[in-house]
């Protein structure tokens, strides 16, 4: 109980204005909230077992700037798929609220790989050093997702007062900044091949996002053309 208490505590506040709060909300003005809560936990759930596992039992760290940077290009794919998805949104009533398990599978993998090498998962690495690991998988678990339940009502309530369209840009723009935030801290000190291989797939990534969602927006363009009536 003394275990599940003290990382319930630290995990909530270390949690409190993350990033993964801002992408808590982000998803929730998108997404039905309970698909995103149960993402969240699954994700959350996954992530406190390794750090559970290398704290506890192992006393062994992960390679966190590697880890970073690979959450840092996924957050790029996620803002890109953001934008592609504008045609569909407007097209299709409440698509941005439907739930499905694409939708399931998206959001658990970005927190996933946003929380791996994060500073609640290395929070929780040290408090299982010298705890109970049963205890601390508990209290982080539920300390994080409680955490990011106020970020979902948050971004719930914006979700029903603001148009699809400004949504969706918003939500984009924080992708990317989660991209950019992720990927410079994993390269903070980085070697020069591992800062040479990011850009290009970042580089990539962005080129093929760019050329689907113009190829989208014209395809779009000439569905809406009037049809030429035949005499």
């Amino acid at each position: 109980m003394t275990a599940l208490l003290l990382s319930f505590g630290v995990i909530f506040v270390a949690e409190l204005g993350d990033k993964s709060q801002l992408m808590a909300m982000t998803y929730a003005l998108r997404y039905r909230w309970w698909v995103v809560i149960l993402a969240i936990t699954a994700a959350t759930t996954a992530v406190h077992a390794v750090s559970v596992f290398f704290g506890h039992f192992l006393g062994m760290s992960l390679p966190t700037d590697l880890l970073s940077v690979l959450a840092g290009l996924a957050m790029l794919v996620f803002g890109l798929w953001t934008l592609y998805g504008d045609r569909l949104d407007d097209e299709e009533q409440n698509r941005a609220s439907r739930a499905g398990a694409s939708v399931f599978l998206a959001v658990m993998s970005a927190f996933f790989l946003a929380e791996l090498g994060d500073k609640t998962m290395l929070a929780t690495i040290t408090i299982a050093t010298d705890h109970d690991w049963l205890g601390v998988w508990i209290g982080s678990t539920i300390g994080m997702v409680a955490a990011d339940a106020l970020a979902i009502a948050v971004g719930g309530f914006l979700g029903k007062h603001l148009p699809e369209r400004i949504i969706s840009i918003g939500a984009a723009v924080l992708f990317f900044g989660f991209a950019a935030w992720l990927t410079a801290t994993g390269l903070v000190g980085a070697s020069m091949p591992l800062v040479a291989a990011t850009i290009s797939a970042a580089v990539v990534i962005s080129g093929v996002g760019a050329f689907l969602i113009a190829r989208d927006r014209r395809s779009a363009a000439q569905a809406d053309l009037p049809t030429p009536s035949v005499p």
